[in-house]
């Protein structure tokens, strides 16, 4: 419950964010607004490239659900 509390709380600030941004504003605080996995709500360990948390990366990967990656055996 907790972490889907943060992922709501996080997405409102980012689109706040968003909003300012569009209007010309500069927010107070830019750098309180960050990243978060929109799977499970982790901030630690995200990555820009695949707009997710490095766990669940793996796990999508091992499954098969992105395309390209495979895991890796020799």
């Amino acid at each position: 419950m907790a972490r889907k509390s943060l992922r709501i709380s996080t997405t409102r600030k980012q689109q706040n964010y968003l909003k300012s941004l569009e209007a010309g504003k500069k927010p107070k605080f830019p750098t309180r607004v960050y990243n978060r996995c929109p799977l499970c709500g982790r901030n630690h360990g995200y990555l820009r490239k695949f707009d997710m948390c490095r766990i669940c990366l793996r796990e999508l990967a091992q499954q098969g659900k992105i395309s390209g990656m495979t895991k890796s055996s020799w």
